[in-house]
């Protein structure tokens, strides 16, 4: 589309950019990530919590001190732990293989994750760890008043209506190569303005007030339900598996061997509606995540 060439370039310029500084600046005694280990999140929401998750897991189980850091996006939370400035954090599968591999999308999530897992290990010393049990996918999500209005509940039909309605997408989503490109083309969408860019943390309150029709967020967002909302389906399957996997430096990992344990304990025991849930209680609730964490870890028994 004719939007995306013309922005390309400042949003390209933007991201390195935001990508020198965040490494950059990145010193974990000056950065909360002063400990025996870093652990970082990619700075939304869910992230926060799987990052505090690792991290008092970490602690509960062994005798490590856990710093904690936060970055804007997954280049720079690679970036990070492939140089050695952190030692693990949550990604999701779909994300690693097509932005940080630049592989094209496949649709089967095992072959996703040995294929991940191998490459990871070859190029850049890194250990993708078992699934913690549930995928976070993006998804396309309108009011719910305009879903029943029009009797949409797919993409496919969604497309029909597009060009009367204004898109609000993150910056990250626009340039992706799982993101909103490939979507546009899939399923045809066009638009009468170009997609407003905006911040993930005010894209929900921009849907509410009719600021923008259509939006990108995450099949977890505890507002999804809270709100009325509707997630159109990917009835033509465009975005590919996202399950979510704790990746840890394996020089740490041989230093601590205790760490791997720790983590394993995780594996296949957070579903998509428990991590929902916990998105709301942070959102929704405004509790404080550490709180949410330590409770979520005691009645789960890690």
């Amino acid at each position: 589309m004719k939007f995306i060439a013309g922005k390309r370039f400042l949003i390209f310029s933007f991201l390195t950019f935001a990508l020198v500084l965040g490494i950059a600046s990145c010193n974990p005694a000056s950065n909360g990530g002063g400990g025996d280990v870093v652990v970082a999140s990619k700075g939304f929401t869910e992230q926060d919590i799987l990052s505090e998750l690792l991290a008092q897991q970490i602690e509960a189980k062994t005798h490590l001190k856990v710093g904690r850091l936060r970055f804007t996006s997954a280049l720079v939370t690679h970036q990070a732990i492939a140089t050695g400035k952190i030692d693990g954090y949550v990604e999701y599968t779909g994300t690693a293989f097509t932005v940080i591999l630049k592989q094209k999308v496949i649709n089967d999530a095992k072959v996703v994750y040995e294929k991940l897992k191998q490459a990871y290990a070859q190029k850049f010393n890194l250990e993708v760890m078992e699934p913690l049990g549930f995928e976070d996918t993006f998804a396309m999500i309108i009011r719910g008043e305009d879903a029943k209005r029009y009797n949409i509940q797919t993409l496919s039909a969604a497309a029909q209506y597009t060009p009367q309605w204004q898109g609000g997408f993150g910056y990250e989503f626009i340039e992706r190569e799982d993101g909103f490109p490939g979507l546009a083309k899939t399923y045809g969408l066009r638009f009468a303005r170009s997609p407003r860019i905006m911040d993930l943390g005010l894209i929900y309150r921009a849907l509410l007030q009719k600021q923008v029709d259509i939006i990108n967020g995450n099949s977890t967002d505890g507002q999804i339900s809270r709100l009325g909302l509707v997630v159109l389906k990917d009835d033509l399957r465009y975005f590919p598996p996202y399950e979510v996997v704790p990746i840890v430096r394996k020089q740490t990992l041989k230093k601590y061997p205790e760490i791997g344990k720790a983590i394993a304990q995780l594996a296949g025991r957070i579903s998509a509606d428990e991590m929902r849930q916990l998105n709301y209680l942070v959102e929704g609730e405004l509790r404080d995540i550490k709180d949410v964490v330590r409770e979520f870890r005691k009645a789960k028994g890690f």
